[in-house]
């Protein structure tokens, strides 16, 4: 939430950016702190005190927002630079909780409230829009919009600090008294490199972060071309330009966001009733599905926008239905011990294959599109919506890579059960091999001693 009205009012007030290009420059900063940071709360995480961690970075994040509503428009660099550290704050709380709820609760309970968790993104989304704008109003001056969210950081904070418990990795599994050695971090990528279905939902979880990526920075742009099309507004000669498209895609992200986790959480906990491989069926299927619908977007625009949006919602109502149970599947593949580490790594790859590229590589089709046909209004809205096709497909990828999860999940997820367990087996062989190298070397040395009392008897 406290990252939400930063920019925007920055910008507006500064008229230092142009609003086709928002978020370009600052959102890739954010996006490669996130991802330098993200693996070291991960090493973290596996090995410390996770609350302390956790608190330690809402404070920090907290503290950067706050000190950036102080910053004036001579030193924008400065706020630019303060975006990046706000990722730093961020990939704390990202890698880290989802691995505190997975030691807490199990099964259908655990998949219940990883998604209260990530309704957290569209709700604090949505606040953040709204508490901003109201302390902006309150107070008159927009720097007020960055002085609220820190407030709530803290608190957040200091109620984790104090009242949140620190489980024991693996408790809810009932591994916690038999996790008692760390494996060294090198050893932790090479066992999730091989963990197939770990690797399969990070790269799904990675194209639905490119089309989100790509349609939050370029959809509300591609309807405002439709409607100029359509001739229901003029075109855009002068800043600034209306934000009513990006408003209503906004709150649609917002709404559907909540319905997504909800709806994919209790799909779920049905569907688990007729199959163990339920939960990346689930994403694949919701996958599949939103694809169509957002194919649908660009064919319908152009004579509705209503049409459009409808599209758009049940599109990202399917797309995000895979946000929590993504993570649930992480928590059935992957030992306790390396979740944090597995968490932020996912998180890496979401972010470096998914929305850190794509709104470039977008802008650059269109581009190059626009450049190799007649300069018109029809054709900037043509090509923006061919480059934007791309989503789709690659939506239909993340699809297929759910359903290559689904067919190595159950292995998966009984040798992570059994690792632990396999583990002490290991110990018992040991031991084993040991007695048995015992009773070998007593068995020699009697034999031994018993060819030496022949022999002296014999020379007797």
């Amino acid at each position: 939430m406290q990252s939400t009205f930063n920019l925007t009012q920055y910008r507006k007030h500064s008229k230092l950016i142009n609003p086709d290009n928002l978020g370009h420059p600052r959102h890739a900063l954010f996006i490669c702190s996130f991802m330098v940071a993200a693996p070291i709360f991960g090493y973290l995480g596996d090995r410390f005190n996770r609350k302390i961690i956790l608190s330690c970075g809402i404070f920090f994040w907290s503290a950067v927002t706050l000190s950036s509503s102080f910053i004036t428009k001579e030193y924008y660099w400065l706020f630019v630079l303060s975006r990046g550290l706000v990722g730093i704050g961020e990939s704390s709380y990202s890698s880290i909780s989802p691995t505190i709820i997975g030691d807490l609760f199990t099964n259908n309970s655990r998949t219940m409230m990883l998604s209260f968790f990530y309704l957290a993104i569209p709700l604090g989304s949505g606040l953040g829009y709204i508490l901003g704008s109201s302390a902006k109003e309150a107070a008159g001056d927009w720097h007020w919009a960055l002085r609220v969210s820190p407030v709530l950081g803290m608190t957040a904070g200091t109620l984790i600090l104090f009242f949140v418990p620190e489980p024991k990795r693996g408790s809810a599994d009932q591994l916690g008294g038999r996790l008692k050695t760390r494996t060294p971090w090198t050893c932790d990528m090479k066992a999730l490199a091989k963990n197939r279905s770990y690797v399969f939902s990070s790269l799904a979880s990675a194209a639905v972060s490119f089309a989100t990526g790509a349609f939050g920075v370029w959809i509300p742009q591609y309807l405002f071309r439709a409607q100029v099309v359509q001739k229901a507004v003029v075109p855009c000669t002068q800043e600034p330009c209306s934000s009513k498209d990006s408003l209503i895609f906004g709150a649609i992200t917002c709404v559907t966001g909540l319905l997504g986790v909800l709806i994919g959480a209790a799909t779920t906990r049905l569907c688990r009733q007729k199959t163990e491989r339920a939960d990346p069926l689930v994403c694949a299927v919701s996958m599949l599905g939103s694809a169509i619908f957002i194919c649908l977007i660009f064919v319908v625009a152009k004579k509705s926008i209503v049409g459009a949006y409808v599209c758009i919602f049940i599109g990202e109502t399917l797309l995000f239905l895979n946000w929590a149970i993504t993570a649930d599947i992480l928590m059935y593949v992957v030992i306790p011990t390396r979740r944090a580490t597995a968490v932020a790594f996912q998180g890496f790859t979401s972010h470096i294959l998914g929305d850190a590229g794509s709104p470039y590589l977008i802008g650059l089709i269109s581009d190059a599109l626009q450049q190799s046909y007649t300069d018109s209004v029809l054709w900037q809205f043509l090509s923006l919506g061919y480059a934007l096709m791309l989503c789709p497909f690659v939506i239909v990828l993340g699809g297929m890579f759910f359903l290559a999860t689904a067919l190595f999940f159950l292995d998966d997820r009984d040798k992570a059960e059994k690792h632990p367990t396999q583990s002490e087996l290991s110990t018992d062989q040991v031991i084993e091999h040991v007695l048995y190298g015992l009773i070998l070397f007593t068995h020699i040395c009697t034999q031994q001693l018993k060819e030496y009392i022949n022999q002296v008897f014999y020379h007797k």
